[in-house]
């Protein structure tokens, strides 16, 4: 009883101790893990830039390469440091540092260098008026290292839900809590890298935001048998969500190609209009703006379109030169040249006859006078 007591003693000293030194190599394994996967450093272009080799100590000496290759740009060595001189983005890359002797790898760095944001350029307006309006917001100036945006937008005291654009990556979808609310909005973005951060507010009132899209399906048409006449139709932006009780008016300009001047037209909610002054013959270039008939400002124009006005076909010419050809020659025979002929006597055969025997008989009759 008691030899199997010290065995089962030493059976759990034997475990304990295993499970210790698979501890230790495990935690081991995990620090050489950490050393080896590359950590990022962001660093601002222009400046110098230390990088240190892991945690060795500052006797250490070390070899740094940059994406394989020997580091060959302005540095110098403390120990287990690598410092670069006014980095620009041609120092971008994966550092790897190795401890000598035996060039054993302890750290690997990725460079990135970068600007800090600026403000960033913020603009919002509503197309779908009164569901909601919309935010965007852009860099001026590339920043060269991964930028985030926080958005923040505030009504009457409260922060409003925004709702991130799933086509735009720089833009925001807002509700309106009311319609005709008195109170301004107050939107606030700020730019973030990992150099810092840039915040630009504005605020604004609910119908100073309002711009409908520009109509669609634009088409002009000419008007037979009125060579100055165009009728033309669009429908209202799809986008725009209630146009019984939120109704739009329109602006139409056009002009001939031939010239530079438009000619316009304000409609008050009509969605086509008959051109009664068209050049005859003139190609015409057609637009359409669209505003809510009490707030906001004009929509964009609508795509151009181009139409000319009704001409009348032709008549088919029919040639008569041939008939009159005809006609003539039956009446008036085709005058001859105009070179001089030498004419000839018309002679019967009895006249040849005695020209031919002429002489002879002269002889004969001068015979008998004798």
């Amino acid at each position: 009883m008691t030899l199997l007591c010290v065995c089962l003693q030493m059976a759990n000293l034997v475990t304990s101790l295993c499970c210790v030194v698979l501890a230790a190599v495990v935690v081991a394994y995990a620090q050489r893990r950490s050393q080896l996967v590359a950590r990022n450093q962001y660093e601002r272009m222009g400046n110098d830039v230390t990088m240190q080799c892991g945690s060795l100590d500052n006797d250490a000496s070390v070899s740094w390469k940059v994406n394989g290759t020997d580091v060959k740009a302005q540095h110098h060595l403390e120990g287990p440091r690598l410092i670069l001189t006014e980095v620009d983005l041609g120092h971008n890359g994966l550092y790897s540092c190795f401890q000598n002797p035996h060039g054993e790898r302890r750290d690997t760095i990725y460079l990135h260098t970068g600007i800090p944001p600026r403000e960033p350029t913020v603009t919002c307006r509503s197309n779908t008026y009164p569901k909601g309006f919309y935010c965007s917001w852009h860099q001026l100036h590339q920043t060269f290292i991964p930028t985030t945006f926080e958005v923040d937008v505030q009504h009457n005291h409260r922060s409003l839900e925004v709702q991130q654009d799933p086509d735009h990556k720089n833009r925001c979808r807002v509700r309106f809590p009311e319609v005709f609310s008195s109170f301004p909005y107050k939107v606030n973005v700020t730019s973030v890298n990992a150099l810092g951060k840039a915040s630009t507010t504005i605020s604004f009132e609910e119908s100073s935001i309002v711009k409908p899209d520009p109509p669609e399906r634009v088409t002009a048409t000419p008007i037979r048998h009125n060579a100055r006449r165009l009728e033309v139709s669009w429908h209202s932006p799809a986008t725009w969500p209630d146009i019984d009780n939120f109704p739009l008016k329109y602006f139409l300009r056009y002009r001939p190609l031939i010239r530079e001047q438009w000619q316009h037209v304000e409609l008050s909610d009509s969605t086509s209009h008959t051109i009664t002054d068209a050049i005859a013959g003139k190609e015409y270039i057609i637009q359409v703006a669209a505003k809510d008939t009490e707030i906001g400002t004009w929509s964009d124009w609508s795509v151009a379109v181009h139409a000319t006005p009704w001409i009348e076909d032709p008549l088919p010419i029919t040639s008569t030169t041939e008939v009159d050809y005809t006609t003539e020659a039956k009446t008036s025979p085709i005058p001859s040249s105009n070179a001089p002929q030498k004419a000839e006597q018309p002679v019967g055969g009895a006249a040849r006859l005695l020209t031919h025997f002429s002489p002879l008989l002269l002889g004969m009759l001068l015979l008998f006078m004798w």
